[in-house]
């Protein structure tokens, strides 16, 4: 990944990249991510208010990569943007890499990407970032077989898992 383009991550890939225990990927990948206070309140804060396992690593990850959550300007976003109907995070998700243009948002919801299109920012989903990773080198064809293995199988993770199988059998040509 170009060091010139910045990025910008939503909850979903975090939260998945936590599961999976591979967090260390987007330090690999993309030496620093911006986050959202937003989505660092819903992943780390309200996940640690409901005991979930994920949002503790989170925030350890965090402290130590000295990744520190950004507040979003409001007063810059643009129209479509505004009237998109998306969650909190993912509108400040992309309104902050509108800011920080040229950005690579880093987000798992169709919806959102969608926008992001229109928006002429481009996206990649957690699915996205393994295959990512595994074409650089940094995970091998037994590891990213097993993540994707370990997505389909987790009922915490929401991927489908026909998306995952037809990306398993283009990536690695598995069955």
């Amino acid at each position: 990944m170009s060091s010139k383009v910045t990025v910008v991550c939503n909850a979903g890939p975090l939260m998945v990249l936590a599961k999976l225990n591979v967090l260390h990927l987007l330090k690999e990948l993309y030496e620093r991510v911006h986050i959202p206070q937003t989505v660092y309140d819903e992943v780390v804060i309200a996940g640690l208010r409901h005991g979930h396992k994920d949002a503790q690593v989170l925030r350890l990850f965090f402290q130590s990569v000295a990744w520190n959550p950004e507040e979003v300007d409001s007063s810059t976003i643009p129209d479509v943007l505004r009237h998109a109907g998306l969650d909190v995070g993912e509108h400040d998700t992309l309104a902050l890499a509108l800011s920080l243009s040229p950005s690579l948002v880093l987000m798992d919801e169709y919806a959102g990407r969608q926008v992001a299109r229109r928006l002429k920012l481009p996206s990649r989903g957690s699915l996205g970032i393994l295959i990512e990773a595994y074409r650089e080198g940094i995970i091998s064809a037994e590891q990213i077989s097993f993540y994707f293995t370990e997505i389909v199988e987790d009922q915490d993770i929401w991927i489908s898992p026909q998306l995952v199988n037809r990306l398993r059998r283009e990536i690695l040509g598995e069955r």
